[in-house]
């Protein structure tokens, strides 16, 4: 982490996980567990029926809330989307595209830069995520996808609207499957996402780019892992689940930095 030019965020992926219910009891007890001072940003990003639970619970504290995903259309025939303009009118000020889950599903490089347009558009600061396969990895070529990803995805994005944008490297062979890529391995490519967006915009905006590390980070690496110069937070899954593990990771990004 550098604090110096740069946020240190640390956003919660709940996934398919808690009913609304379940978000007020959680979030509130998350709430009394918070630390008074604090240095990182925090967000939970929820399911979409979990929002407007989320935005209340959190109503008087700094924590933003985020969605995990939207529809690049501002209305229309789409069945069970949702729309950037909800998301910020529900109360978010975030949203997750392009996470390997998503792409999974059939999610091109066109439809991400198509979201990370409308999320932008409409006020919110995206999550992108971006990330290689274990196949990928082996092969050598973690960079070049990445860097491919990127150039789709920042497509008509300009310099000043990349200020509001939040890259999360998450290695697909490391999410949800309990390993974890060395805070060596993370920083590596994260240095690199960090040089990527330099020279395809300024030395300004590539040292000012809050870059998280994706996969797999819970409470007992966390405090390695954002260590490390060019790890600026983390996308969390299943330790955000958990409001201990997930104090201990915001724990962990409340750490001296030089």
């Amino acid at each position: 982490m550098n604090r110096k030019y740069r946020k240190t965020v640390i956003a919660a992926n709940w996934k398919m996980n808690k009913t609304p219910s379940e978000t007020k009891a959680f979030l509130t007890e998350f709430k009394n567990k918070l630390p008074r001072s604090r240095w990182c940003d925090i967000v939970f990003c929820v399911p979409a029926i979990d929002i407007s639970a989320a935005v209340r619970a959190m109503r008087e504290t700094r924590v933003a809330i985020g969605a995990e995903n939207c529809n690049a259309a501002a209305s229309g025939a789409y069945t069970g989307e949702i729309s950037t303009g909800m998301i910020v009118d529900a109360g978010c000020k975030y949203v997750i595209i392009g996470h390997s889950e998503r792409r999974a599903m059939g999610e091109t490089d066109a439809e991400v830069n198509a979201k990370v347009l409308a999320a932008l558009g409409a006020g919110l600061h995206p999550i992108l995520c971006v990330g290689e396969s274990l196949e990928q990895r082996e092969m050598g070529v973690t960079e070049e996808w990445i860097a491919m990803q990127l150039k789709a995805a920042l497509q008509g994005v300009t310099e000043d609207q990349m200020k509001k944008i939040v890259i999360a490297y998450e290695p697909i062979w490391a999410i949800g499957t309990g390993k974890t890529a060395t805070p060596e391995q993370a920083e590596e490519v994260c240095c690199a996402i960090r040089t990527m967006i330099r020279k395809r915009y300024s030395a300004k905006i590539g040292r000012a780019v809050t870059i998280q590390y994706g996969g797999s980070m819970n409470e007992k690496n966390a405090f390695e892992l954002l260590a490390q110069p060019d790890i600026d937070g983390g996308l969390i899954g299943g330790a955000s689940l958990d409001t201990d593990k997930f104090l201990a990771i915001i724990n962990a990004a409340n750490q001296p930095t030089a």
